[in-house]
């Protein structure tokens, strides 16, 4: 049975280290439990020690979760979502991590019923396999957002190439932190894009240094139990 007060506690000493070498403060970071395919009772355990943000990535096991859990979280919403979800998905979310193109932004106008704060997705790698908008074409999307007054972008997200090169992964955060930094600059209206959201089980310590300011943390503090298991 996999310990999450354990794992918590080597995640919080690994984030601090990772602070110390960035020269950051770890308050400044906010710790997302990845919580898909696990249990409610997997999930109240996380809660139970302490962490008030979790992460879903389907629609059905978002609504699982929040039919059985009355603790007051926060809920990320950090797969990709289909346009035809968002009625059922949105207005149960604190932040979605998402955002890719203009189709789903206008579902979110439309559905939400309060302005949600939402990440650009952003496929810096290039990689086929993920989802996200090309580096040069994020800051003309935020830019057509402006008319959506349902949608704040607070920051941008990122996914780590496959690759077990540590520089290649740093480099890929790194670009992300300076294209934030960017339009941060701009001061946009609707757009503060104040906030990093990348690092997960395998790399978070490496996008802590180079300035995420969210990480999605599922394996390394929750194990690998599946969903379905009590």
């Amino acid at each position: 049975m996999t310990n999450v007060q354990q794992n918590l506690e080597q995640i919080q000493q690994r984030m601090q280290n990772a602070c110390d070498r960035g020269n950051r403060k770890l308050e400044d970071i906010t710790l997302i439990a990845v919580t898909k395919e696990v249990s409610v009772s997997r999930t109240n355990e996380v809660i139970e020690n302490g962490i008030r943000h979790l992460g879903e990535n389907r629609p059905e096991g978002l609504q699982k979760k929040l039919d059985a859990i009355s603790n007051d979280v926060g809920w990320h919403y950090i797969g990709s979502l289909q346009t035809r979800k968002v009625k059922s998905v949105i207005n149960h979310i604190n932040f979605l991590h998402s955002l890719d193109r203009m189709s789903l932004a206008d579902e979110i106008e439309k559905r939400a019923t309060s302005t949600k704060d939402c990440f650009v997705q952003v496929n810096v790698s290039q990689e086929e396999s993920k989802h996200g908008l090309a580096f040069e074409e994020v800051e003309a999307f935020i830019d057509q957002l402006q008319n959506h007054k349902r949608i704040r972008v607070i920051g941008l997200m990122t996914m780590a190439p496959n690759t077990e090169d540590n520089t290649i992964i740093r480099n890929v955060f790194r670009r992300l932190k300076q294209l934030q930094s960017k339009i941060a600059a701009k001061q946009i209206a609707g757009a503060p894009c104040t906030e990093l959201s990348m690092g997960m089980s395998g790399d978070y310590e490496i996008a802590i240094e180079e300035g995420a300011t969210f990480i999605r943390v599922g394996t390394a503090l929750v194990g690998k139990e599946r969903e379905g298991i009590v």
